[in-house]
């Protein structure tokens, strides 16, 4: 592969907001110059790598990860505190305990049906459901072969995304899972978090209470 196109592959992963498959990659060069030119999968992966390598080397705060099957790039985790300070995640964006305890449970069982869910969680999971469908976050997989014929639910793509990982399998196994528990920054994050969903309560309690009063002011 000529060197040229290494900034070529650069630029394209850089030019995307979603996680690029190299597929696409290929694709992009292809058409631009030509279905005869040899370039593979596999190479572009290869500069991905000899990209990162770069990257580390000069002492870039960022680099290219594997997320969803695809290639975007990120800020080093080293930097994640700092940037995650300035920036908070939108609260349509946020997910409610209910709802990651759900979802937690639909990724490491999926497929799986409602009944099955809420044999699990002890409680109606209905308006969870819909409100992970409605965030593209969970999919309908089909139907299970059990009586009445259920649905069953799975994990999207934008599951991968929101969470940082390249395919299932890269979900912690459960003795990570309390690693991650005991750690100090998590905990920090954590409390920010709470905090934060306190703190919008306390704001639509008081615009409740602001909207009842001019209700009664005749």
């Amino acid at each position: 592969m000529d060197n040229i196109y290494y900034s070529v592959i650069e630029a394209l992963i850089f030019a995307s907001d979603e996680p690029l498959p190299a597929k696409e990659i290929v694709n992009a060069i292809k058409e631009i110059d030509g279905a005869d030119i040899e370039i593979t999968v596999q190479e572009i992966d290869e500069a991905v790598n000899m990209l990162n390598e770069k990257y580390d080397q000069n002492g870039h705060a960022f680099k290219i990860l594997r997320i969803a099957n695809g290639f975007i790039y990120a800020t080093k985790p080293d930097h994640a505190k700092y940037v995650g300070f300035l920036s908070t995640e939108k609260s349509k964006r946020r997910l409610s305990q209910a709802a990651l305890e759900t979802l937690a449970i639909i990724a490491y069982k999926q497929p799986i049906t409602k009944p099955e869910l809420e044999a699990i969680r002890g409680v109606n999971s209905d308006y969870t459901l819909n409100t992970l469908l409605e965030k593209n976050l969970i999919t309908i997989k089909g139907r299970a072969e059990t009586v009445g014929r259920p649905l069953l639910y799975g994990t999207t793509d934008e599951f991968l995304k929101y969470f940082g990982l390249n395919n299932i399998s890269d979900l912690p196994k459960p003795r990570e899972i309390e690693e991650i528990m005991k750690d100090e920054d998590f905990q920090e994050q954590k409390r920010r978090i709470m905090m934060n969903e306190v703190e919008e309560e306390l704001e639509k309690e008081t615009n409740n209470e602001g909207a009842d009063d001019e209700d009664t002011i005749e």
